[in-house]
């Protein structure tokens, strides 16, 4: 965990009533107290919060893709590009752009066969 999630942590494990003191526990696990301060008060949410209300898709229905995906290659088809950008677009019921699926494949750290491409040798 983050050192910040940390701090988070051991905030949320106090009593009730217990004394607050954020900028002891911030510079006990070596985070910034202002922005301690602000994710305990619910201001400000953390970075992967903020990145997933940009994403076109839920995590969830990123999660399925990457089970068709699987499913596929278990069958032995290993999907295109636009074969996965078809797929997402019509759960996203709009058009994605080009990007969005090398986006995607970074995101979940998946290596595509490219159709020109041949493991024999």
């Amino acid at each position: 965990m983050a050192p910040i999630d940390d701090a988070l942590a051991a905030l949320n494990s106090l009593e009730p009533g217990e004394e607050i003191n954020i900028t002891h526990v911030a510079t006990k696990y070596g985070c910034c107290r202002s922005s301690l301060s602000r994710r305990w008060r619910g201001v400000q949410g953390s970075l992967a919060q903020k990145y997933e209300k940009q994403q076109l898709l839920s995590v969830t229905q990123e999660t399925e893709i990457v089970k068709y995906i699987d499913e596929l290659r278990g069958r032995g088809l290993p999907p295109t590009r636009q074969m996965i950008r078809s797929f997402a677009s019509t759960i996203a019921e709009r058009p994605l752009s080009r990007n969005w699926v090398v986006r995607f494949t970074r995101r979940h750290k998946i290596e595509l066969l490219l159709p020109w491409a041949s493991d024999m040798d």
